[in-house]
């Protein structure tokens, strides 16, 4: 097994959440807002997307060398996707094709040479003749949907699951991908004939590994400045506020590109320390994560000073300073109670943020390493794809498509979590 820097943050993320969990378990003022969350069929919809795609990141997160090839690492994801991973074509192919997007000189048996489209090695290569795809996809299609029905019965009778309608979509639609993907191309292929649904669910890894780690640097930054800026007030607040004024003043985009750069330097100038690309690239994610997060703390910093100012002069706060209890205890047992309904959301928020900021900094080239794949990756080459004749369309379609599911689930939850936890909202 190899582990890498994301894989052992990414596990350590998870313990700390079950961890979290069990704290939470039992707690009186947190049942009223957890109810809440559990009650709403938008907002447990919502959190069943994302434990998809967090399940699918984890399955990326597993790194193995496989006995049977040269020094490779891959994930136990690459393991289960194989004929995806290696089944690859000469070129383009639109989805469910069966012959390549462009005409080429085909030799003919007899010698003969003929300009057409020729047939794919692998996708729809089970069929004797074109006129029965139509009807073999649909076959496909419904038996892939009646294996997740069966999946679907069964998890229902042995897990108590909510929310069982998201659930059934979610179990029947890959159920349906997976299998029709055996057969054929469903997001048909990209320039040097890689599969693009491989592509696209390679990329879930990419867009959590920003989106929480990421989170995860920012958060200690904001909490801890914030709240001491709000409640010391005086020159430590002036130096917090000085702080970030001045980080705010930098253009980002600019701040993060000299980052990256310098990271580039660094790594080229010690290729010995980075055996493989996929450790070449995990560490260029890895630095990304924290080039982000160090950029990106000032806007939650900002939100909880106020908030602290506010709840400094709150009776009970000033009722417990007149009474010397000692600073450490307000801001633990009154202060930071009630700012994490503010925490909280702009998690969430900031999740979906840094998932699209991804997309963004890949469109100039400071993004994740060009051999990584991210969403982000396979939009800025749908530039050129964008301005062939005929479109190459599916690879920016099946990038977008991911990314708004991830993304609009995300937001929705951040939605049921501020109803639940903001304090206002609970008269």
């Amino acid at each position: 097994m190899v582990i890498l820097w994301t894989d052992a943050l990414i596990f350590g993320l998870l313990i700390l959440v079950a961890g979290i969990s069990y704290f939470m378990r039992g707690k009186e003022h947190l049942k009223r807002p957890l109810t809440t969350i559990r009650q709403s069929s938008t907002g447990m919809a919502a959190l069943m997307i994302l434990i998809f795609f967090m399940m699918i990141g984890v399955l990326d997160s597993i790194h193995f060398k496989p006995p049977s090839q040269n020094n490779e690492i891959i994930s136990v994801l690459d393991y289960f996707a194989t004929s995806l991973r290696e089944h690859g074509e000469k070129t383009y192919s639109e989805p469910f094709a069966t012959m390549l997007y462009n005409k080429e000189m085909i030799v003919q048996t007899d010698g003969a040479m003929r300009w057409d489209y020729p047939y794919l090695t692998f996708g729809g290569r089970h069929l004797s003749s074109e006129t029965q795809k139509t009807a073999d996809i649909f076959q496909k299609t419904g038996i892939g949907f009646f294996i997740g029905v069966g999946i679907f019965t069964l998890l229902v009778f042995t897990l108590k699951i909510k929310s069982k309608s998201t659930f059934f979509m979610l179990i029947t639609l890959s159920s349906t991908l997976i299998y029709l993907s055996n057969f054929y191309h469903v997001f048909g292929t990209d320039k040097v004939g890689e599969d693009v649904f491989y592509q696209t669910i390679k990329s879930i890894r990419t867009g959590l590994v920003l989106g929480t780690l990421t989170t995860l640097i920012l958060l200690p930054l904001s909490l801890v400045l914030g709240i001491l800026s709000g409640f010391f007030r005086g020159w430590l607040d002036d130096a917090i506020q000085f702080l970030y004024t001045t980080l705010n003043s930098i253009p980002s985009v600019l701040l993060i590109g000299a980052s990256v750069l310098m990271v580039q330097v660094y790594m080229a100038n010690h290729e010995s320390d980075f055996t493989s690309l996929i450790v070449r690239a995990d560490m260029r994610l890895l630095f990304l994560c924290l080039i982000l997060g160090m950029t990106s703390w000032t806007g939650l910093c900002r939100l909880l000073r106020a908030e602290t100012l506010k709840l400094r002069e709150m009776e009970y706060v000033q009722a417990a300073i007149s009474l010397g209890v000692k600073q450490h205890t307000i801001l633990l047992r009154h202060i930071l109670p009630n700012v994490m309904h503010i925490v909280l959301i702009s998690i969430v928020l900031d999740f979906s943020s840094l998932v699209l900021a991804e997309a963004a900094l890949a469109y100039i080239n400071i993004g994740v390493d060009p051999s990584t794949y991210s969403w982000g990756n396979m939009i800025n080459g749908a530039r050129l794809e964008m301005a062939r004749e005929p479109i190459v369309w599916w690879s920016l379609t099946a990038a977008f498509l991911f990314m708004f599911a991830l993304v609009l689930a995300a937001n929705l939850f951040a939605e049921t979590v501020q109803t639940a936890f903001d304090p206002r909202r609970s008269q």
